[in-house]
C-alpha cells in the first residue's frame, strides 16, 4: 500500500523510536538476556532461545530464561555445541515455558548442537557463506527452521516452535531475533553482517498489528506473513535503509500505553 501522510505520522513514529531505542528499556525486554553476555557466540545462542520463548508475561519469561541460563552454566554456546541427549538431558529436565516443554528443550538443544558443530555458528545456519551480505529474511528463516526440523528423529511437535514463511506464519519471534542480531545498538545487538538491515521483515503479532491498523499502516486483516511484508513495505517508505526500526515504535505504543494523536488515527 502507498502511505498517505503529510509527515505527521513519520514524525510521530520517529519520536517514538528515539524514545524506545534506549538502553534504559533493555531490562524490561527479553533482549536483556543476550545483552547479559559478552561473547557474541553466547549472545546469538541464548538470544535464539529468548526470542523463541518470547510470549506471555515478560516477568515470567525473564525468570524462566534466567533459569535456562543457570542450567546452561552461563555458557550457552558451549552448552549447546557440546550437548548430548544421553549425557545432558537431565540438565533440562523440568524446564518449561508455557507450551514449551522439557522434551522441546532437549530436542531443540540437541538439534542446534548438531548444526553448530557442522556450521560453527547460528548465523551460518540462517545464511550460508555464498549469500552473506545479500540474504533476505524470508529465506533465512525458512532455511533455519527447516534445518532444525530436518534432523532425523525430531518429533513433529517441535515444528510449532519454529515458524516458517512457507506455512503463512508471520514468524514474529524469528523476525524479532533477526532484528536483534542485525540492527546495531544501543538496543539491538548488531553482531551479524550476513543480512542487510533493509532486508529484514518487521516482527508482527496481534499487538503491533492492532497499532499499525489504527495508524493506517496495515490493511490486511490477518496477522500472517503477507501482512508482515505489507507493513514492512510501508515502513520502507519512511526509512528504506532500516524499516524495522519502526518495530520499536509500534511495540512501545501498546506496551507503554502511548497516546496516538487523534489526527493520525484511522481506526479506533
Amino acid at each position: 500500500m502507498q502511505l498517505e501522510s503529510d509527515g505527521g505520522l513519520e514524525a510521530f513514529l520517529n519520536e517514538l523510536v528515539a524514545r524506545f531505542e534506549d538502553p534504559s528499556y533493555i531490562e524490561y525486554d527479553p533482549i536483556a538476556v543476550p545483552h547479559g553476555f559478552d561473547d557474541p557466540r553466547d549472545q546469538e545462542v541464548i538470544g535464539l532461545y529468548a526470542a523463541l520463548l518470547a510470549w506471555g508475561r515478560r516477568d515470567t519469561l525473564l525468570r524462566n530464561l534466567e533459569d535456562l541460563c543457570e542450567r546452561m552454566q552461563y555458557r550457552p554456546f558451549r552448552f549447546v555445541r557440546e550437548f548430548s541427549p544421553d549425557r545432558d538431558a537431565a540438565s533440562l529436565s523440568g524446564f518449561r515455558h508455557r507450551t514449551f516443554q522439557p522434551l522441546d528443550a532437549v530436542w531443540l538443544t540437541a538439534n542446534l548442537g548438531s548444526l553448530l558443530r557442522k556450521h560453527g555458528s547460528i548465523e551460518k545456519v540462517f545464511v550460508p557463506n555464498d549469500t552473506r551480505g545479500q540474504a533476505i529474511a524470508r529465506y533465512a528463516i525458512e532455511r533455519f527452521s527447516q534445518s532444525v526440523l530436518d534432523v532425523p528423529g525430531t518429533p513433529r511437535r517441535l515444528a510449532k516452535h519454529l515458524a516458517r514463511p512457507s506455512t503463512g506464519s508471520a514468524c514474529k519471534r524469528l523476525n524479532m531475533y533477526l532484528r536483534w542480531m542485525v540492527r546495531p545498538g544501543p538496543f539491538d545487538l548488531g553482531i551479524w553482517s550476513s543480512i542487510p538491515r533493509d532486508r529484514l521483515v518487521l516482527p508482527l503479532d496481534l499487538h503491533s498489528g492492532r497499532q499499525a491498523r489504527r495508524l493506517g499502516m496495515l490493511t490486511r486483516a490477518s496477522n500472517d506473513w503477507r501482512a508482515a511484508w505489507e507493513l514492512t513495505e510501508v515502513c520502507r517508505q519512511l526509512d528504506p535503509a532500516d524499516p524495522c526500526r519502526y518495530d520499536l515504535a509500534l511495540f512501545g505504543i501498546g506496551a507503554y500505553d502511548v497516546r496516538i494523536p487523534a489526527d493520525l488515527l484511522v481506526d479506533g
